[in-house]
């Protein structure tokens, strides 16, 4: 019962987060310096062409209107590009085939690097390995991952030829291998940047198990570090983890929409950029707010999933 009643106040918070993001996105965007009908006619058009296609904007209609206009034209897919005419929909379609497969693999990455090495900067934090892989995180974190990845264009692309800097198949997933080869460069970049994160807050967590009552007292009965960790600790350690996957898989997802624009790769950092360049404020609009809401839906799983790991967490719901 009191499952449910987790569930429930977490789906209305997430229904009222998704409708703030969803006014201040429209809101920014329509405090954006110009008019949004002169930028797409350009120069020397008459003011009857500006008014007529202010008309078929919407632009000339009540605020609140235009936010109902927008938000129907979200959810029944009828969002059209003001430049190349074409629905959202079939923008999206071919690039979401990159950012997604870029975004999920990085987020892989970073997980298989960042576990261990925050396990064993905790384990071993007064040995050289651990101050090592402590040093690792700290200049990560200062690290732009746009910076990550020209350094590393420069050095497997350019000088070793290990790696194409970007260049993806123009025949996308029907060569898988080719697809694959062009986004693992990409997928380390990000997870380069994203592990930094991930080992501190691992090792953070990891140390504050390590030090409690009951793995002193695992210890006293004469297992080591190792197995009273592996048998009493891991669980505890794993749930502020928890929630620092959920934030990192968005931050993934952000950080396919930079480093595409690095490795030259359509995807939907590239449609982002183009359309910012060239005023499409709808597929802007559009694009900002799908990107707002998957790492609100993300935040909103990873609160479920502590609170089916924790029993802590449900018992502080039941009070």
């Amino acid at each position: 019962m009191h499952g449910w009643k987790g569930a429930v106040r977490t789906l209305v918070s997430l229904l009222i987060s998704l409708f703030l993001a969803s006014v201040l996105i429209f809101t920014l965007i329509r405090m954006l310096p110009g008019d949004t009908a002169a930028a797409t006619l350009g120069v020397g058009t008459t003011p009857e062409q500006l008014q007529q296609l202010r008309e078929e904007l919407g632009t000339d209609q009540p605020v609140w209107t235009q936010y109902g206009t927008w938000l129907h034209d979200l959810f029944t897919g009828q969002t059209v590009s003001l430049v190349s005419k074409a629905p959202l929909s079939d923008l999206l379609s071919h690039r979401l085939a990159i950012t997604v497969p870029l975004s999920l693999g990085a987020f892989f990455l970073a997980v298989v690097i960042s576990v261990p090495l925050g396990v064993l900067a905790a384990m071993k934090r007064r040995s050289p390995l651990g101050v090592a892989i402590s040093a690792f995180s700290q200049v990560g974190l200062a690290v732009p991952v746009f910076w990550v990845g020209v350094i590393l264009v420069w050095v497997f692309a350019l000088t070793l030829g290990w790696f194409p800097s970007g260049n993806f198949p123009r025949t996308g997933w029907e060569t898988p291998g080719q697809a694959i080869w062009a986004l693992t460069l990409p997928a380390f970049t990000i997870a380069i940047v994203m592990s930094a994160v991930m080992v501190r807050y691992i090792r953070s967590s990891v140390l504050d198990v390590l030090d409690t009552e009951y793995m002193r007292t695992a210890r006293s009965l004469g297992q080591s570090r190792w197995q009273a960790f592996l048998r009493h600790g891991l669980r505890n350690a794993a749930v502020p983890v928890v929630a620092i996957l959920g934030i990192e898989l968005g931050t993934s997802l952000l950080g396919a929409v930079v480093v595409e624009n690095v490795f030259a790769l359509p995807g939907l950092g590239q449609l982002l950029l183009q359309s910012t360049t060239s005023r499409d404020l709808p597929i802007v609009q559009n694009l900002v707010m799908l990107l707002t809401a998957v790492v609100l839906i993300l935040n909103a799983l990873v609160d479920t999933i502590q609170r089916s790991i924790d029993p802590r967490l449900r018992q502080e719901e039941a009070l």
